[in-house]
This record gives C-alpha cells, structure tokens and sequence, in this order.
C-alpha cells in the first residue's frame, strides 16, 4: 500500500492515508500488547490541564488507547476493538477526506459532492433493485423515516406550510405501525414530528393464520376504514421485511395495495432487504422494490464501521423533499455520503454479494443442523430464506408427534403452564450466555418475545462481517446446543421431584424463582423464624451460610449458591444444575439434617456461657459442701498445723479425690470419682462415638454425594458387583457384638493373666478372674505394660 500512496500526486492525500495506516496499525499494536501484558490499570484516563506546548501524535494515540481499553481488568468481558480490515480502513479514510475535501473552493467542492451523491445512489439503487431512487444518507437509523413522514405530511396537506399544526388538528394524521415494529420506533417518531401518541395506531399481528409476527392485513384494513369514519386521515403505514424480534416479513404485496387504495405511503425497513441484491429473492422480499421508501444499514451487513443508514425514496417534487429535509444545499451534508462511496468501491459488486450471501448460507446451515436436534424449536421453519434463525429449547411431550412438540396440553392447569413457561425461559437464558460465551463469533442475542418467551436469535447480516462467523463456528454452536442438552432436561425433569421432597419434608420451604435455571431454590425454616416478615433475617442468614459450606465440603457434581429470596430479603440456597441422575431424596434429606444440625450448634453455642456460668457456681457450692464435710471426717486436730502433721503422720488418712466434672452436651455436673477409677484400672467402658445427624447412604468406591446407586448397572462386573455389595453389607452388620468390640479395643495384645478369647465367651469364668485377688496386681500393672 505504501507503493501505491506514491503514484498519488496530491501529496496531502497521500500523507492523509499514511498517517491512517500509521494511527490503525499503532492501535492495534498497543492493543495486542495490552492482551498479551494484561497487567497494571493504566490511569492515563483521569482528566487534567491542557499542557501549553501541546503533544506529538503518538501521545495523543496513546491516550485514546488508554481510554479505550483502560476498563479491561475491571471488566474482563468488555467488548474489544473489533478487527475492520482494510475495507474498514477505508471507511475511516472517508471521515478524514471529508474533513479535507471541505476546505476546497466551493465550485469543485460542489462538482465533488454531486458525483459522489449521485454515483452512491445509483448504485444502491441497481444493487438493491430500488429504479428511479432517491437517496438519503443519514447517521440514525430512524432520521430516515422521521424526514419521510414529514414528506408525506407535505405531500397529504398541501396547506400545512401555511396553516401549520392547524391543518392537522382539523384532520388528525394516522401513521400505523406493526406490533411487532422495534420498541421505541412510534415514541420516537411522536417526539420528531410534534405529533401527539394518538396518532399512533398499533395493528396487532396474526392470531389464528400464518406467522404470529406479521401485520394482520385484514384487521389493519378495518382499522383503516374506522379511521376515515371519524375524520382522520390515514397517512403512513411501516411494514417490516424482516421484524426485529425474528426477522419475519410482512405480507407486503397486499399492503402495498391496500395503501394504494387509501392513498398512504408504504415504508418499508428490516434485515432481509439486504437479500434484494442476491439472484434469488422470495416474493415477499422482492414486492419491497415496489413501496414508497426502504431504510438500508449497509454498515452492519458489509462489515463498515462508521457508514451511515440509507434511506431510498421516490418523490417528484423536489422543493418539498428540500422542505421535508430530505435534500440540502450544504456540501457537508452531501460528504456524508463518501465513506460508503469509498467503501463500495473498494469492495465491488461481487464482494458486497458475497458478504450477504456468505451471511445468508450462515444461517440455512444452523436452521438445517437445529432440526435434527431434539428439544430445540425453530420459531422461522416456514420461511426458508429468512437471514434470521431464532430457536429455543422446550421439554419434548412423552409420545407426541415431533410436528406438535412444544405445544401445550389444553386441559393442563394455567398456573401449570406459566410454571413451565417459566421455567424454560430461565433454561433458555442460561442455554443463550453459554453459547455466547462458549462461541463467541456467533453474535448470538438472547431476547424475551411476548408469546414464544425467551429465545435465543442468529442473525449473521448484521454480526458476520463484524465478527468473522465462519461455517466452522456454526458447527460448534451446534456441537455446544448438543452437549448442553442432557443437562437442560435432566434439570428440568427433577426439578418437580426436587419440589416435591422439600414440601414433604419438615424445615424446608421451597421457593419458586422463575429467574433461576438449576434443579430450585429452599429455604431452612428455623425456630425463631417470621414468616410474615420479608426484611432480613441475621439468624437465618448465619445458617444458610454455614449450610452453603458444609455442602460445598462434600464436593458433589451439584453447585450451590446462597443469596436474597425472589420476593424478600431472606437468605435461601440455590441448587445449580445437574448434569446426571441426582438421587433428590437424599439431597433434600443432607440439606434438611445439615441445616438443623447448624441450627442446634448455633444455639449451643448461644447458650454456653449461661450454662457454663450456672455449672461453675454450682460446682462451687458443691465444692465447699464437700470440704465441710472433709473437715468433720478428719476432725479439727488434723487442721492445726503442727499437731495435724503429726497425727497425719501416725495415723494417715486415706482421703478419697472427689471432683466434680461439666458435662457441655448435657449441662450438668458429675463427680470425678469414676474418671479416676478409670484412670487407676486402665479400663473401662469404652464411650459411645458423637452421633453424627447426617445419614450418609453407603456409597460404591468413586460415586460421588447425590448419585443414584449403581447397583445392577451394565458398567460394573458381576463380580465386582457382588464384592461391592458384600462390602457394603459388611459395613451395615458388622460380625461382632459391643462386647467383643469392647476387649478388642480394651487388650490388643494377650498379657499373662489377661482373659483369652475363649474366656471372653464365658461370662461365668470372666466375673470369677475379675473379682479373684490375684488377678488385682496384673490389672493395676496392666497399663504400664501396655505403655
């Protein structure tokens, strides 16, 4: 490219485009760099001084860099730069070379900008098949139809420029729009055209016959009819070639002879007007060429950052499209037009088709795979050459005809419908951030539509020449739709079970949220829980949150999640999705045991200080009452000091130790006298072990928590199988009684004197050894022995 800015002879347009080149490729260098370092925040983005000696280019370059990509480390899921090309390199010439070609003297700047207005509307014209078309070039998509609704008003009162607004509150104006137009398109145009929201007429789509998406003809003519009948006058109807939402069109023929009956302008706007410029054209698409106006956004469709929306109208009269704002004597009106003058050339007829017919294949090849998958509806199967593929995942009804699927039973319940509605919507939206995530060059937008609910849309005109959608990536899309199936129905087959097992069971509330997507939502009941009350809940929040840690410690395939309730601000735990058959029963039974053994701790632990401080003064008195009564044993001789230590010496006493013990599990007191008999003997009744309240169900080597059992499973060996069980069987009986267990534990190894085996089967032999004397001196020697 430098060779050829040399042929160039002005020398400001060849530096212009070299100093483009320059600032491109120094934005993308820093910007590569920056993914590669991703390291320190850069604060070049707080605001300062002008500095008086001014700074190089490379500075200021720097600075924007800084500002564009100054965010990442805080949001990491920010869009990036997108990668333009050169096609997008010469659009951005365009911006600059208008700014210079302004500065010409005004007769060839004004020979430049008719040559370039009129060779850029010829050839949108031939390429979209628009004859005999004018061209309005403008940076909002809306600006268009706004100017060509003030055309129309020009056109229908021939007194409006002066009579004004008193024209039209004589005979109101009505401009009709699709119920399935984008938001916000009559709000917009009511604000444009200081018209009030009443001359705003909605017509409602097909209820009965054909695309639920598209203008309902019939009632759009009675509606019509109705108008006229009280004095208004019909002035403008917007149809759509591709809606928004999905990307239907409208029956446009017909529309266009009923405005051609009542006299009212037919505008026409949507994605699959980018199709008029392909070979093949549906028959609905192509009477478009025919309407009054068309908005274009051949930015989006050609990959084109910075190019403005086109709108091509058909007007004789030029003073009122100059009046309407549609035409301007400003040159720099008409260098709007020169970016996408530029960029057309660059890319030519052949490559501007091949970019929407490469857009076009994109999207028959999703619409073709999603087919042959199970449990994903196409909303556009009816319309095979639509650009747009909208498809939603839906719970396939046992037994019923694939044609039929996804319909709902007419006989279920309402508030059954809405559950499940509800519930596939909250699947559906997790389905659609996985795959953007997972497959990022699709584009993919998830949206909520008023009957289907949340789908997700594939609309390659207007994301693949931005994002580079190639065919590999709708395999993968596919391939992702696929592997994410199993984990959407099993989900959504346990989550009525799950629902079930925590109403039956005392403690648990659960809760319907129609926003999450995993397996449902419950709440621990405690005891000095409100349930009136919807504020939130400190005690209850310090439980869910350690029942959130106990069920994270147990490392299952189950995620889980603890946060505010839908309609209160009381903590509850969320179950994520499963992947695999979930044995509910038990999950339900951990969560219920788990939370009511927190609850009961908690409480202990509320209470010890009470409890310990009532134990400890109790122990006091009973302390002293014991030294009273040591003092009357021992008599008041033995507490003088020299006479008692002489007494003590002829006559020692034998004082037992007694002390006392605090039990914290049942908050009493106990004497210490059987501890040190215990201590002495080295014996004793062995303690029996903490109960523990969760009752874990036996589990096969490698099986993880809330798995269904294995047993009987085809992936196991029957001799695997059986050892397993035997195990298993082993665990819940053991061979042993607790006596046997007990001398186990008490004499691992056999000492003289101490009772064998045998001897531990005869309960007779094992009293006589114990209360012989000479068995009294092994026992006391026993632990030093065993030491």
């Amino acid at each position: 490219m430098d060779a050829s800015l040399k042929k160039i002879a002005d020398p400001t347009l060849a530096e212009m485009g070299k100093n483009l080149k320059e600032a491109m490729k120094m934005l993308e260098d820093s910007q590569r760099k920056a993914e590669e370092e991703n390291g320190k925040k850069i604060t070049g983005d707080i605001p300062g001084p002008l500095q008086g000696s001014g700074q190089d280019m490379v500075s200021i370059l720097q600075l924007v860099q800084n500002l564009m990509h100054g965010d990442e480390d805080e949001e990491p899921q920010s869009t990036r730069i997108q990668n333009i090309g050169e096609q997008g390199h010469i659009a951005l010439l365009g911006h600059s070379l208008g700014a210079y070609i302004s500065t010409l003297d005004k007769e060839k700047l004004r020979k430049l900008t008719t040559r370039i207005l009129s060779d850029t509307t010829l050839w949108l014209c031939r390429i979209f098949r628009y004859e005999n078309g004018c061209a309005y070039f403008h940076e909002e998509e809306r600006e268009g139809l706004a100017k060509i609704c003030r055309l129309a008003i020009h056109s229908r009162y021939e007194d409006f420029v002066v009579d004004g607004f008193n024209v039209l509150y004589n005979k109101k104006p009505v401009i009709y729009l699709s119920a399935a137009a984008r938001p916000g398109l009559g709000q917009y145009l009511c604000n444009q055209l200081g018209l009030p929201f009443p001359c705003l007429c909605r017509v409602p789509c097909n209820t009965m016959f054909g695309s639920q998406h598209q203008m309902d003809v019939a009632f759009l003519e009675k509606l019509i009819k109705d108008d006229i009948d009280r004095g208004k006058l019909p002035l403008l109807l917007v149809a759509n070639a591709g809606t928004a939402a999905v990307g239907h069109t409208d029956k446009i023929g017909r529309l266009k002879e009923l405005c051609e009956q009542y006299g009212i302008w037919l505008h026409v706007e949507g994605v699959n007007l980018a199709t008029l410029a392909l070979g093949y054209v549906s028959s609905s698409v192509l009477a478009a060429t025919k309407c009054d106006s068309m908005t274009l956004t051949p930015g989006p469709w050609l990959g084109l950052p910075a190019v403005p929306a086109v709108t091509l109208y058909k007007h004789d009269d030029p003073a009122l499209t100059l009046v309407a704002g549609l035409t301007s004597n400003k040159p720099a009106d008409k260098l709007r037009a020169l970016p996408l003058w530029l960029s057309l050339q660059y890319l030519g007829l052949d490559g501007i088709v091949e970019r929407i017919k490469h857009a076009c294949q994109l999207s028959q090849r999703l619409q073709e795979s999603l087919k042959k998958v199970n449990h994903i509806k196409i909303l556009v199967e009816d319309e095979l050459s639509s650009p747009v593929v909208v498809f939603r995942f839906c719970q396939e009804l046992p037994g019923s005809d694939p044609v039929l699927k996804a319909i709902p039973v007419p006989n279920m319940a309402p508030s059954v419908v809405g559950r499940e509605r509800h519930s596939c919507d909250a699947l559906n939206r997790w389905l659609g951030e996985q795959l953007k995530q997972l497959v990022p060059a699709s584009g993919l937008t998830v949206m909520d539509l008023e009957v289907e609910g949340v789908c997700i849309r594939f609309s390659p005109l207007m994301t693949a020449a931005v994002s580079g959608t190639r065919g590999e990536d709708v395999d993968q899309l596919v391939s992702c739709v696929q592997s994410r199936l199993p984990v959407l129905t099993c989900t959504l087959q346990l989550r009525e079970e799950f629902k079930q097992e925590v109403t039956a069971t005392a403690g648990l509330l659960h809760i319907d949220d129609p926003n999450w997507p995993g397996i449902g939502v419950v709440r621990y009941e405690h005891a000095n829980d409100d349930k009136s009350s919807l504020k939130l809940d400190p005690e209850g929040e310090k439980i869910h949150a350690g029942l959130l840690k106990k069920l994270n410690e147990l490392e299952s395939d189950l995620t889980f999640k603890m946060g505010p309730e839908y309609k209160s601000m009381k903590s509850c735990i969320y179950v994520g999705m499963a992947s695999d058959d979930v044995d509910i029963s038990e999950l339900v039974e951990t969560i219920a045991v788990t939370a009511r053994e927190i609850e009961e701790n908690s409480r202990l632990l509320e209470n010890m200080t009470e409890v310990v401080r009532k134990g400890i003064q109790e122990a006091q008195v009973q302390l002293q009452k014991a030294n009273e009564e040591r003092l009357l044993e021992e008599g008041v001789l033995r507490q003088i000091p020299v006479v008692g230590s002489v007494l003590n010496w002829f006559s020692p006493v034998q004082a037992s130790q007694k002390g006392r013990t605090f039990n914290l599990t049942a908050g009493s007191l106990e004497s210490t006298e059987h501890t040190y008999v215990y201590k002495v003997q080295g014996t004793g009744v062995t303690p029996p072990q903490t109960p523990s309240g969760t009752r874990t169900k036996p589990r096969l080597p490698g099986q993880k928590p809330f798995k269904r059992s294995l047993r009987g499973s085809d992936a196991l060996s029957e001799t695997s199988s059986v050892s397993h069980i035997e195990d298993l069987e082993n665990m819940e009986h053991p061979s042993g009684g607790p006596e046997q267990v007990a001398l186990e534990t008490s004499s691992p190894e056999l000492h003289p004197g101490a009772p064998t085996p045998q001897d531990a089967e005869q309960p007779g032999a094992l009293q006589n050894r114990t209360q012989s004397p000479e068995d009294d001196r092994p026992q006391v020697e026993e632990p030093d022995s065993l030491r």
